[in-house]
């Protein structure tokens, strides 16, 4: 097993004989500084890869403040305001965080915002309302009493979003607030030009340059209380200027309104489906964002430097799904690493010549403080990310912040030993090749390849009460034994379905990115997907799929026919709905665990009596074993065709049903667990008709996953549980290999 590399160590000042001792213990090849940290002169000449972070719109305070009307600009939207009378005040920074965000009062308010009527939704004619700057409130006149108000309007962003997370997290006290500057304004972009030249000078000794990263922050806002108030780790509220408006409007042929971006308070989330304006502007954005990238990455090469890209901060505009993102030139792209999934956005990026992935927990004090065990932690993170990597490998690891603080903890330092050489052990041993996939799975939504691996998400691998049901389908497949890919409405409309494709899944709520909303008006897509599936593919639904807000023809789901189940919104209340009665055995849910007193009680209460407007056959006790997540209400079978697996509490949970040669199935939910993924595996083997493929080189033990690797001519089972555990693993020829695996750990066999 390879003792050394791959592996990336942070450090900082008046550390350097520990540095030293922990780059070897931990086999580092590489070493960076972290935000706030500086390398000592002893470091540097250890004689390990030199990574250094690099900002280059931020910490140069000593230009910024000498232009403080070229920081980085967002639309912001005003709390709500109640007219009472003709008149209604309007304060503009009520619910903001003062020394994050200023109005921007040298841009003609009158052209660049706007007051809108929310009752009516119209714009109030700019003669109506006044900005009083001195105390940064609008007076409208001519309201409508018992009518509400906003107002839109620009501001400056005047403390770094990231820094300023940094600095109240580690209590950085009266350091000096570091300005970010926008590279919109020419005379900022020939600075930031300039001093990344003089930079690449002064600093002979760095082999990388970290970007840490661009141009433009993802959305993050706070409120006066210093808490989050707006996060989106794919929005581009954060990229706005009155110069790149006018010349969006110049390219574009129409000008944007300030709703375009404040969006009714939304903020243009990822899970709004996205319109004209918002991908029109990604588009503007993306074009100047890479044109000015690539010229950073080549004064990077011309320095003898590699260039990366940190996919986290200021990454928005590069979206290196998009097509072309391989042109800019970039040497890595490196990414925190929070789970399978965000393992996953980041080893599949195409286009670059390795991948690193900064595992948690960060260096920092609020996990590493006296009597916290970091290493739980660290572990957890490993189990994660390891299912993903055996998957699809990043080619380097490593952590971030305060070395400082993580060789205080001896246990966690000897957890990071066991995961650095596991690591690189997985790396020797599969000559960084992916585990062989059997099934090709598509994920079918409104973004599509541009997007993949980042749906369902609201901030960086934080999904919350209203996402983790649908995340869990991305977390489960991240490690499962397919291969992944993810397509766009768009795409079906213009080209069909790929021959190659074993299942598509489409899911999420209603009026989503995800389920599509008003794309399925278009009766070419239904026409398109009904045909594909009667041909023998294969449709998962989750949640609300192919949901149409509008009542349309007697349905919601617009393949309701397709999935066998529908939901009922009020509209047929005076339909009944008859439920045949719940197989409870099924290839789909053959490792679910029903608790055998439920499994009686279910047993002998029978069924209920078929009601007017709902239906009878559900078991009047829930039969269980399966954690659908948040409920989906009110779902109904369309026939009594449709298998039911699952009808707890007057409603579906899992169908499947036979769809001319093809099948589909529908699943109200799917938060990640070990068993969930499970059963999200047997359903795209049954739906695609793939029953016969799944014994070999399947675990008894769902907290145990199998993976191949034909060309290494290796497999191996891992354990992803902090407890030992036990399984079977069939194998081809039929024999069973036992396998008993301490907590956390992985096992290797021949073929």
């Amino acid at each position: 097993m390879t003792s050394t590399g791959r592996f990336t160590l942070p450090s900082e000042e008046n550390f350097a004989e520990k540095t030293k001792e922990l780059a070897e213990l931990w086999g580092a090849d590489a070493i960076r500084n972290s935000d706030g940290t500086h390398l000592d002169e002893s470091v540097l000449a250890l004689g390990k890869k030199i990574y250094s972070a690099y900002f280059p719109t931020r910490a140069h305070n000593e230009w910024i403040t000498l232009h403080m009307d070229e920081t980085p600009q967002v639309y912001l939207l005003t709390g709500r305001v109640l007219a009472e009378a003709d008149i209604v005040d309007v304060p503009l920074m009520d619910g903001f965080f003062e020394e994050q965000l200023k109005p921007n009062r040298d841009a003609d308010p009158h052209k660049y915002w706007e007051v809108v009527d929310r009752t009516t939704n119209e714009v109030v004619d700019a003669s109506l309302w006044t900005l009083d700057e001195d105390t940064d409130t609008v007076h409208v006149s001519g309201a409508t009493p018992m009518h509400e108000y906003t107002v839109s309007f620009l501001a400056y962003i005047i403390w770094d979003p990231v820094e300023m997370y940094n600095h109240l997290t580690n209590g950085w006290g009266d350091k000096e607030h570091e300005i970010p500057f926008d590279i919109y304004h020419p005379a900022t972009r020939k600075f930031v030009f300039d001093t990344f030249e003089q930079w690449l000078k002064d600093n002979p000794q760095v082999d990388v340059v970290r970007f840490t990263t661009f141009f433009y922050q993802f959305t993050l806002l706070f409120d006066q209380k210093q808490r989050e108030k707006v996060v989106d780790w794919f929005g581009c509220a954060c990229t706005v200027s009155p110069a790149a408006l006018d010349d969006f409007e110049k390219e574009y042929g129409y000008r944007l309104r300030p709703e375009d971006f404040v969006d009714g308070g939304a903020y243009n989330s990822a899970w709004r489906v996205p319109r004209k304006a918002q991908r029109d502007w990604i588009d503007f954005l993306s074009g100047f964002v890479r044109t000015n990238v690539k010229k950073l990455a080549d004064m990077s090469h011309a320095a003898g430097k590699e260039a990366m890209m940190f996919l986290g901060d200021q990454w928005i505009g590069t979206e290196p799904y998009k097509d072309g993102f391989e042109d800019l030139g970039l040497d890595a792209v490196v990414g925190s690493i929070g789970d399978g999934t965000t393992t996953r956005m980041i080893a599949d990026i195409p286009g670059v010549k390795y991948t690193e992935g900064r595992f948690l927990p960060y260096f920092f004090p609020d996990t590493f403080y006296e009597g916290n065990d970091p290493s739980i932690e660290g572990l957890d993170n490993w189990r994660k990310a390891r299912r993903a990597i055996l998957r699809s490998p990043i080619s380097r690891m490593g952590y971030g912040g305060y070395l400082s603080l993580a060789a205080k903890f001896p246990k966690f330092v000897d957890t990071v030993t066991h995961i650095a050489d596991e690591f690189r052990d997985i790396h020797d041993r599969t000559g960084g090749v992916a585990a062989e996939g059997e099934l090709n799975v598509a994920i079918l939504n409104s973004w599509g390849k541009m997007r993949s691996w980042m749906a369902f998400t609201v901030a960086h691998a934080l999904p919350n009460k209203q996402t983790y049901s649908y995340y869990g389908i991305l977390e489960s497949l991240s490690g499962m034994r397919v291969n992944v890919r993810f397509i766009s409405f768009d795409d079906v409309l213009e080209h069909g379905v790929a021959d190659d494709i074993d299942v598509i899944i489409n899911g999420g709520p209603v009026d989503t990115a995800f389920t599509g909303g008003d794309v399925w008006k278009n009766p070419k897509l239904t026409e398109t997907l009904r045909a594909w599936v009667r041909g023998g593919g294969a449709f998962v639904g989750v949640g609300e799929p192919s949901s149409l807000a509008r009542f349309q023809a007697g349905r919601f789901f617009q393949l309701a026919d397709v999935l066998g189940v529908d939901e009922e919104r009020h509209q047929t209340l005076s339909v009944d709905k008859y439920f045949p009665a719940v197989t409870p055995e099924h290839f789909i849910t053959a490792d679910v665990h029903v608790d055998p007193a439920a499994r009686e009680a279910w047993e002998k209460a029978g069924y209920r009596i078929p009601l007017s407007g709902c239906g009878g056959g559900q078991g009047i006790k829930p039969l269980g074993g399966i954690d659908f997540g948040e409920p989906i209400a009110n779902t109904f079978p369309v026939n009594e065709d449709v298998t039911l697996l699952r009808a707890d509490g007057g409603q579906v949970q899992l169908a499947v049903n036979e769809y001319g040669t093809g099948r589909g199935v529908y699943l109200s939910g799917l938060p990640y667990s070990a068993a969930n993924a499970r059963l999200l595996e047997r359903i795209l083997f049954w739906a695609s008709h793939n029953e016969d493929k799944y014994t070999a080189y399947s675990s008894t033990n769902p907290e145990c996953e199998v993976a191949v690797f034909p060309d290494a001519g290796q497999y191996c089972v891992i354990n992803n549980t902090d407890r030992p555990q036990s399984t079977d693993v069939a194998l081809p020829d039929g024999s069973i290999e036992h396998f008993d695996l301490d907590q956390s750990a992985i096992a290797w066999r021949n073929l």
